[in-house]
């Protein structure tokens, strides 16, 4: 697995409580979050990154608000039409 890092002001972990392990653990939810909506991870793969299941990220995203599915309009006219 590719690792990386990046650098961020003492005042984001301050403000996190000053908690390393909160600070990498939401940088990785937040960034994974964004692949996912993005399409460059399957829900699968950003779940298993964010050591959650494929449930519990799919029920965050759509707390969050990012869309789950990609439907397109004709797809879903179809869907309810029948």
């Amino acid at each position: 697995m590719t690792q990386i890092s990046i650098e961020l002001p003492d005042t984001v972990l301050l403000s996190m409580g000053g908690s390393l392990e909160k600070l990498k653990d939401e940088s990785t939810l937040l960034l994974a979050s964004q692949l996912f909506a993005k399409g460059y991870l399957s829900s699968g793969q950003a779940a298993a990154i964010c050591k959650m299941t494929r449930i519990e990220f799919l029920t965050l995203m759509s707390k969050w608000n990012i869309p789950v599915a990609d439907i397109e309009p004709d797809e879903m006219q179809s869907e309810f039409s029948e």
